[in-house]
């Protein structure tokens, strides 16, 4: 997947953000993690959002947060959360354009925490920036790459929690359309050649007898030795 399609998610989309109208049941691992960087970010002095999106998130953590950096690998991402920023008024907010793929532009133990929501786990690549002893804590569907990342860059006391209770509910074929092709790297399935594809998925996703897709998430937190 490369950064083409988050760029163009930016322009369609206003950010990364899903269109879908739809309904979650069920207490969620977004919520849970939202929560608990509510409850940690007072606690440090210099904080990063790696794949800070649009930056939407970010400020609405700023808010708890006494200095906080985002970064992301979408010029387009970067560019509206600059035009968030200048409106929001927010004086402890940084927005930076910067890829994991090559070095990133911060200082040797810049940071005491980094959080990565739904942003890339090659975070877990970089803990030059990280200080010591500092925190790294992140959400994804996927920990396969999270657990050999936090090996083998040497992360200690390192918990990962699985959740799969929530789950998300759509009231016709039109916005589960919509929330699948918000999806990282899929294809547009409101376009009439993927009715196929999309009759598939809404086979495979039915919840007592309801359109719906379950949560299957891990929240992971590590600290750098």
């Amino acid at each position: 997947m490369g950064i083409d399609w988050y760029d163009m998610i930016a322009r369609r989309n206003g950010g990364y953000k899903g269109r879908a109208v739809c309904t979650v049941v069920g207490r969620s691992a977004e919520e849970v993690f939202e929560e608990r960087l509510v409850e940690m970010l007072p606690l440090f002095q210099s904080v990063l959002d790696a794949g800070c999106g649009h930056g939407e998130f970010t400020l609405r953590m700023s808010r708890h947060a006494k200095n906080i950096i985002g970064f992301d690998n979408s010029a387009e991402m970067i560019r509206i959360s600059q035009s968030l920023l200048e409106s929001s008024g927010m004086s402890n907010v940084e927005f930076v354009f910067a890829t994991t793929k090559t070095e990133l532009p911060f200082q040797d133990a810049q940071f005491d925490l980094i959080y990565d929501r739904r942003g890339p786990t090659s975070i877990l690549e970089h803990p030059r920036i990280l200080a010591s002893g500092g925190t790294i804590i992140g959400i994804h569907n996927d920990v396969t790459a999270v657990r050999r990342r936090l090996s083998e860059n040497g992360y200690m006391n390192v918990e990962i929690e699985e959740y799969n209770e929530a789950i998300t509910y759509f009231p016709n074929a039109r916005e589960f359309a919509l929330f699948l092709s918000d999806v990282p790297g899929n294809p547009d399935f409101t376009l009439p050649e993927m009715r196929g594809e999309l009759e598939a998925k809404i086979r495979e996703n039915q919840i007592d007898g309801q359109l719906g897709v379950r949560e299957h998430k891990y929240i992971w937190k590590a600290m750098k030795k």
